[in-house]
């Protein structure tokens, strides 16, 4: 399991997560500076901000995941991952953003279908939403950030 973190609109950390070659990175990049960047699978983890809606993050009070949702395969696998990280203590109250990422891509899975395979419906007290997104066309990332400085924005 790879995290990346970016700041929410409203300033707070928020780690962004998921398998590698989900596109964690490729959302970042989308997300900062506007445009795709070539890059190499990471090791480790990056650390970037990204400003929008003018609005600064302290914590993790949000949780972006993400999934490749081309890869049947691995689904199950970010299932499994999702729902360990769920039950830790620091996470207990997170606001859950699922990227349905490569949406571009011929066999992607729709929203039902990564909800199902995600268990998300299993998911009780706190709000999840499914984006479907394609990073690489910056498609469905902003969405997905409304979604989520909205839900935070009842937290304030």
């Amino acid at each position: 399991m790879m995290r990346r973190y970016c700041l929410d609109p409203k300033g707070r950390l928020q780690p962004v997560v998921g398998l590698d070659a989900a596109g964690k990175t490729t959302i970042l990049y989308k997300l900062k500076l506007g445009e795709v960047v070539t890059t190499i699978p990471t090791i480790g983890f990056n650390v970037e901000t990204v400003e929008y809606k003018n609005i600064n993050f302290t914590v993790w009070d949000g949780l972006i995941f993400v999934v490749d949702s081309n890869d049947r395969d691995r689904i199950s696998e970010s299932a499994e991952e999702l729902n360990k990280m769920l039950l830790e203590d620091e996470l207990r109250d997170v606001v859950i953003l699922v990227f349905a990422n490569k949406q571009d891509l011929p066999n992607a899975m729709s929203t039902a279908e990564v909800a199902e395979k995600l268990r998300l419906r299993d998911i009780r007290n706190r709000p999840w939403h499914i984006q479907l997104a394609c990073a690489t066309q910056g498609e469905g990332l902003f969405e997905g950030l409304d979604w989520l400085s909205n839900e935070l924005s009842k937290r304030s």
